[in-house]
């Protein structure tokens, strides 16, 4: 009860912040557009909608980075976790309070980007609406980068870390703009020992029916969420405790 009392809480605050709700939603559509309207007018299949959609809507779930890191360290730069920690919450506590209302936001932003590719010739079928719930783990494993940022960081680091380092290593290490295999090398190697070539992948192969191939890749993303959460909850821990001391 006293977990789902703070996440409520978060869920007001993002409320009370449309701007930066509506900037990270709408950001994904206006990349989706420009490189739709690029496609219409060349001759070589670069930016096939199929392709392209997956890509961008992971590319997205950076903003939701940004967007939990600056929830978490903007508390903690406050009185109001200094305040909290007095309540007989635990770290995985605090972390789950701050994790639950930010999936409906990921998955409400990965249905908008997906929609919006139906205009642009996108086919809706089933595999469409696999591909979302597929990107469910990676939506959680960008919440898990932001709250484990947010933990070590204040919000201006934050806004550096999750702002430009994330938005940079998930549009050049996830092969959503070009083949990864077309780099090769040590560039492809590195891009699949992270995550989020994966979780591309992952999505790709569920929208083009490929079912084998989806828990390869997610299992990875999978493995890196898990990971994630348990350092932020680690990290936060020692936070409560650096505070209360």
């Amino acid at each position: 009860m006293k977990t789902a009392a703070f996440s409520s809480r978060n869920r007001k605050e993002m409320i009370r912040d449309p701007l930066n709700m509506a900037f990270g939603i709408g950001f994904p559509l206006v990349i989706l557009l420009l490189l739709s309207a690029l496609q219409s007018n060349i001759h070589v299949e670069l930016f096939a909608i199929d392709q392209l959609v997956p890509g961008v809507a992971v590319f997205g779930l950076s903003f939701i980075s940004l967007f939990s890191g600056m929830l978490i360290a903007k508390d903690r730069s406050s009185s109001f976790l200094m305040r909290l920690f007095t309540a007989p919450l635990t770290a995985p506590d605090y972390i789950l309070g701050y994790t639950l209302p930010l999936i409906p936001l990921a998955v409400l932003q990965i249905t908008i980007t997906f929609i919006a590719a139906a205009f642009l010739g996108l086919v809706l079928h089933f595999n469409v609406l696999l591909s979302i719930v597929v990107l469910i783990p990676v939506a959680i494993l960008f919440i898990g980068i932001g709250l484990l940022a947010g933990s070590m960081f204040n919000d201006k680091v934050v806004g550096g870390v999750c702002g430009a380092l994330l938005t940079n290593l998930s549009a050049w290490l996830s092969g959503t703009w070009f083949d990864l295999n077309l780099v090769g090398g040590w560039f492809k190697g590195i891009a699949y020992m992270l995550p989020f070539a994966h979780a591309v992948d992952a999505g790709r192969a569920a929208i083009s029916g490929d079912y084998r191939s989806i828990l390869p890749h997610l299992w990875w993303v999978i493995g890196y969420a898990a990971a994630v959460l348990i350092v932020a909850i680690f990290v936060f821990r020692k936070q409560m405790s650096s505070d209360n001391d």
